[in-house]
């Protein structure tokens, strides 16, 4: 009834009512007269009446922006005329636009229960679904419109968006196959196809899809966006650098383009094409924004420190919440060697922070190598008690026991970790390591195994077990077998290199194994135990001024077995004095 009189007040200019209820001057237009429904007086008005009036103040007051009047007019015009659909429905909707979810989603589901063929209010009452978190009612809400109304576009991208959000990756490209089907010249569902498939990694139907999309609007920045990114994903760096320049030339300010194009430039080890996008970087932003983030980052990862930490400084300076570019200050500052500053930043990041678990374990860490074991197991206590599940912590807690020497209870805690996920790679290496600082070589070994059997392809494992089965000097062939293919998945590995060296050493192999050793030092830089073994193969192959010299650095690195290397070292000399 109140849409009746609505409609009839808009067909003219004239005959219509005042925001205040009264009436205007007599209508002029005799067919609108007639028709028009008997009102109240206006000293007696009936409910109708008030909720019309109502609702017009209501539209005075959102026209003007005044919307917490609107909705208490809407409210006393729902009073008078409480099942109006109409007015259910408008009050969903200025709620919706207000953020107050919860009770617009009321308001819509009253809307619909009065009538539940409403298309647009089964659309509004989905999409509150979908605010409100409840993604499945807003699923079924969806298919059920597309029931009734197969075409309806909107309905079935919404669809697909919470498809996405719930990782149902399948369903959603069901849809949008029916959405192509119906207008095969829809570019948003081509997009949104390549973008789901770049999302699982099936990269031949992502940039089929996105190449469709492309074909149709060859300047749309998120398809050219994603296919750089597919190129630059699967290691095609010379497509990406192209596809990112092709991007840049039509949309010049699309600063994570060029960040994206300065690590492909990166890559393809062109320094200058990646320092002339970083000063352009530098163009298109200014000092302290968070656009420049990216510079700092960038600096830190080529080892250029003042120039990361100015840039991050910056940053966190005009916008003191920016916690990502805290926490990698403080990694500049480590860098740089001031721990205190680095403390510092971490220190401030907020506990609401998605970075504080990372800021306060990487405090755990500073702590530890300052050896302030007891501040560092308080705050890894603290992080314990609100986040018990989390296997990094024992991982840390491990690391603190394990700096003290008390292996013990670092098993205990490694130990622990693993009945919360004996999956855990990471822990169940850390404790096979701790065994073998405990002296327990065999349990060292099933440990080991265990990882292997996780993850066959674990090249850690793989050349822990054939390193300590060369240093037992057993097993030999397996360990020789164990360390090749740890050296198939890690060919520049300079420790499992020097795993080899020790195999050919311990199998009396001795040119092969200063060979393989001499690589291994090359690999590693300073490295006591390398230069240890370098110098027990030149001792077997009487170069004692070679093996002395090597001994001497293993001493001068700070060897932990210092009194074997002095035997060495004077077994050397004793050799060098017989041959002079």
């Amino acid at each position: 009834m109140l849409l009746l009189l609505l409609v009839l007040v808009m067909v003219g200019p004239t005959g219509c009512a005042t925001v205040d209820g009264q009436r205007s001057e007599k209508a002029t237009n005799p067919a609108v007269e007639t028709v028009r429904p008997k009102i109240a007086r206006p000293d007696k008005p009936d409910a109708t009446q008030k909720a019309y009036e109502n609702f017009l103040l209501a539209s005075v007051a959102l026209n003007q922006g005044r919307f917490r009047d609107a909705r208490v007019h809407l409210e006393q015009a729902i009073r008078n005329d409480p099942d109006s659909v109409y007015l259910n429905t408008k009050m969903a909707i200025l709620l919706k636009g207000l953020k107050k979810y919860p009770e617009a989603l009321a308001y819509a589901q009253k809307s619909v229960n009065m009538d539940p063929q409403n298309t647009r209010t089964l659309t509004l009452l989905g999409d509150l679904y979908a605010l409100t978190g409840k993604d499945e009612l807003a699923i079924a809400e969806y298919q059920n419109i597309l029931k009734q109304d197969p075409g309806n576009k909107r309905v079935r991208l919404l669809l697909i968006t919470i498809l996405v959000r719930q990782k149902q990756f399948e369903k959603s490209l069901v849809q949008l196959d029916t959405l192509i089907k119906q207008d095969p010249e829809l570019i948003i569902a081509y997009y949104y196809k390549g973008r789901i498939n770049l999302e699982t990694g099936n990269y031949k139907a992502a940039e089929k899809a996105l190449n469709e999309a492309l074909k149709r609007n060859q300047t749309l920045e998120p398809a050219l966006f994603d296919k750089a990114t597919l190129y630059q994903i699967t290691e095609r760096d010379k497509e990406a650098a192209g596809a990112y320049e092709r991007l840049l030339s039509l949309y010049p300010d699309n600063i994570p383009a060029r960040e994206r194009l300065v690590e492909v430039y990166l890559n393809l080890d062109q320094k200058k094409d990646a320092a002339h996008q970083v000063e352009l970087i530098k163009k298109h932003s200014k000092p302290g924004e968070p656009e420049r983030q990216f510079l700092g980052l960038i600096y830190l990862r080529q080892g250029r420190i003042d120039e990361s930490i100015a840039e991050l400084e910056l940053i966190v300076r005009a916008w003191p919440k920016d916690y990502k570019s805290r926490y990698y200050l403080a990694t500049a500052y480590e860098e740089k060697g001031d721990n205190e500053k680095a403390m510092e930043q971490l220190q401030l990041i907020d506990r609401d922070s998605k970075y504080y678990r990372n800021a306060q374990m990487h405090m755990v860490h500073l702590l530890i190598l300052e050896e302030k074991y007891d501040d560092a197991l308080e705050i890894l206590e603290q992080l314990m008690a609100r986040d018990q599940n989390n296997t990094d912590l024992y991982l840390m807690l491990a690391a603190i026991y394990e700096a003290q020497e008390k292996y013990d209870e670092a098993v205990d805690a490694a130990e622990e970790g693993l009945k919360l996920n004996e999956k855990n790679v990471d822990l169940r290496f850390r404790l096979g390591v701790l065994l073998d600082k405990a002296g327990k070589k065999q349990a060292c070994i099933r440990e080991m195994r265990k990882v292997l059997k996780i993850d066959p392809e674990n090249a850690d494992a793989l050349n822990y077990i054939g390193y300590t089965y060369a240093e037992q000097g057993i097993h030999l062939d397996e360990a020789f077998s164990l360390i090749q293919k740890a050296l198939q998945l890690k060919p520049d590995s300079g420790y499992i290199i020097d795993s080899l060296g020790w195999v050919y050493y311990q199998k009396g192999q001795y040119q092969k194994a200063l060979s393989a050793l001499l690589k291994a030092a090359a690999l590693t830089g300073e490295d006591p135990t390398i230069h240890e073994h370098l110098g027990d193969a030149y001792f077997k192959l009487k170069e004692y001024g070679k093996a002395l010299q090597n001994y001497e650095k293993a001493l001068s690195l700070k060897h932990p077995e210092e009194l074997r290397i002095k035997e060495k070292i004077a077994k050397a000399r004793e050799h060098l004095k017989t041959e002079n």
